[in-house]
């Protein structure tokens, strides 16, 4: 550990959290971690991959625009917007034309990510979950053309909410996670050192983390580390595997998590 890491003032100092994020969005969890003392522990239980075809998605992406064309667009994670700006770029689409179009994002994340991507966001819930984004939506989908992008494995909160609100719903995957080769061995070790607290930003990554700790035969909920959520929706899929949230996030977003792992920490319930 640097200097930065032992430091005793620091609320997490000696402490080691497992982050179960993706790769490549691993960092920003880790760097809030690091910055209050603790040692993030990378033990990526996703990785991102396209669908197992863009023909769907491209076929959507193409009536963005158009006499035929979507009412709204919804956006439910980063990668989501990430994955449909990249097929904007590939079929040639400028998505910052795309005047007509109300895009919905489910969380500040996602909006940020879509904003960057040249989206201009409608609508963002204060609840940054499916749920919150159903109720904000609200009678402005009525008899609209509603395109939902999305991973391939997710709940059907929206789709289902928003067609009996009378949504003329369309929804394409917009890309899959999987499990990461070598993620067995890197939970092996991490248990070995020992860890204090594990974070999980999705669903996904609960179910994904208990399926490499069967793996390894290692036992889930693991004994003696504390669960922290990113909100209410992980902490239901965390419950349904019989563990308990030390704590949640105050809203779905990685600072605030990382202000839940320190409340854990302290013994202060999050």
């Amino acid at each position: 550990m640097s200097d930065v890491l032992v430091d005793a003032g620091l609320p997490l100092a000696g402490r080691r959290v497992l982050v179960t994020r993706a790769l490549q969005q691993a960092g920003k969890l880790s760097d809030g971690l690091k910055e209050l003392g603790a040692e993030p522990v990378e033990v990526p239980v996703l990785e991102i991959r396209p669908p197992d075809s863009f023909e769907p998605l491209d076929n959507a992406i193409r009536k963005l625009d158009g006499p035929q064309r979507f009412d709204w667009l919804i956006l439910t994670s980063a990668n989501t917007a990430s994955a449909v700006a990249a097929r904007c770029a590939v079929l040639h689409i400028d998505v910052s034309e795309l005047k007509k179009l109300s895009v919905a994002a489910v969380g500040s994340a996602t909006a940020e990510a879509a904003r960057k991507a040249g989206f201009r966001v409608t609508l963002v819930p204060e609840s940054y979950h499916s749920e919150g984004l159903v109720a904000a939506l609200g009678n402005s989908i009525v008899a609209k053309r509603v395109l939902l992008a999305r991973a391939k494995v997710a709940r059907d909160v929206i789709p289902e909410a928003l067609g009996m609100a009378g949504a003329l719903m369309t929804v394409v995957d917009a890309y899959q996670t999987v499990l990461p080769d070598g993620a067995r061995e890197m939970l092996a070790e991490a248990l070995r050192v020992g860890v204090d607290a594990a974070t999980f930003t999705s669903s996904s990554s609960v179910r994904n983390l208990a399926e490499v700790a069967r793996e390894a035969g290692v036992a889930f909920p693991m004994p003696g580390v504390k669960a922290v959520s990113i909100g209410p929706v992980t902490s239901a899929t965390l419950r349904e595997f019989g563990w308990e949230p030390a704590g949640e996030a105050a809203a779905a977003d990685l600072a605030r998590l990382v202000d839940a792992v320190v409340l854990v920490m302290q013994g202060t319930r999050g």
